[in-house]
């Protein structure tokens, strides 16, 4: 029997990946979209060389990478820009997220997307959905400390994200991150646990 796919997300600064290494850290197997996209960005490889040839150099910064900043902004205001960098990058990560499904070994795995409910392009390949949850007060509080952008610059970044009542509403499971890494390891645990006996998680959690 194939691996189970457990797909992770959550709002910004919710703590995936804290979440991801705590399951790594108990040996499971984890792709990340947003690493994939990073490798395949990386000067010379297929997602950079598609991306150039698409909008030229302008999208280069002067180390002749790509200017993440600058594609950022562009495609955060302007939905052509975006729908088409999409339209690139999102079949190439499907395809090596795939690929990396097919070499796991355990019971299951974790893909880390934090667009996973947004886009939806990898939610086929998820038999459960996991949520990262803390209240929007701390995300804005935590992304504000770790990235220092202007609490009103992460706000338009969560504004199009889905509403948290959204998120949670479609999660199979909800794991809370707003304690210490104690009780986040120990959260994660309970989940791995039912995850590899296939148990129902929720009431794993629920006896946290």
């Amino acid at each position: 029997m194939p691996p189970r796919v457990i797909g992770l997300t959550g709002g910004i600064g919710s703590g995936k990946s804290a979440v991801a290494d705590a399951f790594r850290a108990l040996g499971v197997e984890v792709v990340d979209a947003d690493d994939v996209v990073h490798a395949l960005c990386a000067p010379g490889n297929e997602g950079f060389r598609a991306i150039v040839a698409a909008f030229g150099v302008d999208v280069l910064g002067t180390d002749g990478r790509l200017d993440r900043t600058r594609m950022r902004e562009r495609a955060f205001t302007d939905p052509a820009f975006r729908a088409a960098l999409e339209a690139i990058l999102h079949p190439l990560v499907a395809a090596n997220i795939d690929a990396a499904i097919a070499r796991w070994q355990g019971a299951y795995g974790i893909v880390v997307a934090p667009l996973l409910l947004e886009r939806g392009n990898l939610q086929k390949r998820v038999a459960r959905v996991l949520v990262v949850d803390i209240p929007e007060a701390e995300q804005v509080r935590r992304t504000v400390r770790r990235s220092g952008l202007a609490e009103a610059e992460v706000r338009a970044i969560m504004a199009t994200q889905l509403p948290r009542p959204q998120r949670l509403a479609r999660a199979d499971d909800v794991i809370d991150n707003s304690g210490s890494q104690a009780a986040l390891a120990a959260r994660v645990a309970a989940l791995d646990a039912a995850y590899r006996a296939g148990r129902d998680p929720r009431a794993a959690i629920a006896a946290q």
